[in-house]
């Protein structure tokens, strides 16, 4: 749920940034536009979609930063209850509540003189905007359950998957911390947008996974790479690392070309019968409900059946995909509801 780091990622460190950001023009737009706000003591918000490796940039942030030497403190805003939310942020003073069996500091106090990442802050719960604004506006909190103000110098990273403009519309998020979160902001793009970068990707997650499982996995065939060029991703990064996983584990391309390879639409039409008139709208509903069915399955199975993540991923509420699953006859899955972001 949350973390605290000096260097993360595979075997304790980052990618090397020329694999980060490859030679896609969007991803060299990138990296020169974090190099000029790195240094920049003001919130920063990093925009884009599920798995494109927004965490991954906010490190990168932090280690360019004048606060590099201080701790990284990531919160996975999704995966931590609303009622646990603020003393996870901003900790609790012994007997404050039931279970305060000691004190405990708060995420924002650990991350003092350093980087506090809150990863997807649209899921924060509107009570608990009101009082991170407060933090961002004086640099000061007060413990649950305390009676003195704690000041610390800590730079703030939100990211997001979702439009915050259109939530702040529909009310969903406020308008003055959107405001204050975005100060400066920048997008990574999805991996369709920077293909080029596939091969590059590809053969770092393949020596990387083949050192990891002690595997020797050899380098993938050009049919298959281009394949992967034309691969929507609808999963981003993380579903190609996941991708990757498999071919080294099990050693054959085989066990991956039936997941690239495009689906054939067969609309399933009713029975017509001559003997009365053929309703276009009944046959138009089952096609619609195919196809939504199609797109789902195969969007749930890139978010590892996270129907949270899926219903972010799709546009809609969790609710509404719920009742798109019943209405489909999709089973749930394994039902996690949490995970990497």
């Amino acid at each position: 749920m949350a973390s605290t780091s000096t260097g993360i990622g595979f075997n304790g460190t980052l990618p090397p940034e020329t694999v980060v950001f490859g030679r896609s023009e969007p991803m060299q737009a990138l990296r020169s536009n974090l190099e000029k706000v790195a240094s920049a003591a003001v919130p920063m918000l990093i925009e884009g979609e599920s798995g494109t490796g927004k965490d991954i940039i906010a490190k990168l942030i932090h280690y360019k930063s004048p606060w590099a030497r201080g701790p990284y403190v990531k919160i996975n805003c999704p995966a931590i209850p609303g009622t646990l939310m603020e003393s996870e942020l901003f900790g609790y003073e012994k007997g404050s509540f039931t279970g305060a069996y000691g004190t405990k500091p708060g995420r924002v106090e650990m991350a003092d003189r350093g980087t506090l990442f809150l990863d997807e802050i649209s899921e924060l719960e509107i009570g608990l905007q009101s009082k991170l604004l407060q933090f961002l506006q004086d640099g000061q909190f007060c413990r649950i359950g305390g009676e003195q103000d704690t000041k610390v110098e800590v730079r703030v990273i939100c990211a997001t998957n979702r439009k915050l403009d259109e939530e702040v519309h529909r009310g969903g998020f406020r308008q003055d911390l959107y405001y204050r979160i975005n100060v400066l902001s920048v997008k990574v793009p999805p991996l369709r947008q920077r293909t080029c970068d596939i091969p590059l990707l590809v053969e770092y997650f393949r020596s990387t996974f083949n050192r990891k499982y002690n595997c020797s996995a050899k380098p993938m065939s050009d049919r298959l790479l281009n394949m992967m060029t034309s691969y929507p991703w609808p999963g981003n990064i993380r579903e190609l690392e996941n991708l990757l996983k498999r071919y080294v584990i099990l050693g054959s391309e085989d066990s991956i070309f039936a997941e690239l390879r495009p689906t054939e639409v067969n609309f399933p039409l009713p029975e017509i019968s001559l003997d009365r008139p053929i309703s276009l709208k009944t046959v138009r509903r089952a096609a619609v409900r195919d196809v939504e069915r199609q797109v789902i399955l195969k969007v749930l199975q890139a978010n590892h059946w996270n129907r949270r993540r899926t219903a972010r991923a799709l546009s809609i509420s969790y609710r509404a995909l719920l009742y798109k699953l019943k209405d489909a006859g999709i089973p749930s899955g394994n039902g996690h509801e949490h995970g990497t972001k």
